[in-house]
């Protein structure tokens, strides 16, 4: 090949590379078929397109029908679609630690462990090497491509003194000095604890105390 037709030829190819999808094939079934005698394994050797780009390129040139793009099912499939294993694992180990959203306004669950976290568990408990693993970040992805939102929980806040304590304790004093004297009154004194809720949905949800493991 002389130094001119390697010159058409580079234009050719960039000519390509600017077209996509149904353009971009019919444009090399043309060439294909002007310049290769239509022989799409020509076209792949002289210009180095695929042969099956070229082949389809040739067909929908002939036929007149436009092959169906399919763009979602290009590139690289996501670490949990590849492995569905991995996505169980993950969630096996979630779970014990999420919560719902409290006000059930979306899907999301909410969790105090992080990615990095997430991923030492599944070395340690789920038996995978770290190599077989995503990285951090990746793993943060899917964490969120799962529904799974990092929140720090917070202990729960001890209860408020009330309006109505100064007025309860003035109250046992004034009934304390009327029966003091009295001989048919028992005084017990008692030191109790005040019972608070526990577990992921007291106070609306929205402080559950934090998991344990």
């Amino acid at each position: 090949m002389d130094g001119a037709h390697a010159e058409y030829d580079e234009l050719i190819v960039g000519a390509a590379k600017k077209l996509t999808g149904h353009k971009r094939r019919l444009f090399i079934g043309e060439v294909a078929l002007r310049l290769c005698d239509g022989n799409a394994r020509q076209s792949e050797e002289r210009f180095g397109w695929g042969r099956a780009t070229a082949a389809k390129g040739l067909r929908e040139l002939a036929t007149g029908i436009q092959c169906l793009e399919s763009f979602t099912s290009r590139g690289r499939r996501r670490s949990e679609a590849r492995n569905p294993q991995l996505a169980s694992d993950i969630a096996a180990i979630m779970e014990p630690h999420t919560q719902a959203d409290p006000e059930l306004k979306s899907a999301r669950r909410y969790s105090n462990l992080s990615a990095a976290e997430v991923r030492q568990a599944l070395i340690t408990q789920k038996h995978y090497r770290a190599e077989e693993l995503p990285a951090e970040r990746t793993l943060r992805d899917i964490l969120n491509r799962m529904n799974y939102r990092l929140k720090r929980i917070q202990k729960g806040m001890p209860l408020k003194k009330l309006p109505q304590t100064d007025a309860i304790f003035a109250n046992i004093a004034a009934v304390r000095s009327e029966c003091r004297g009295d001989p048919q009154t028992l005084e017990i004194s008692m030191d109790t604890k005040a019972k608070v809720a526990l577990g992921d949905y007291s106070r609306g949800g929205k402080k559950p105390d934090q998991c344990g493991g």
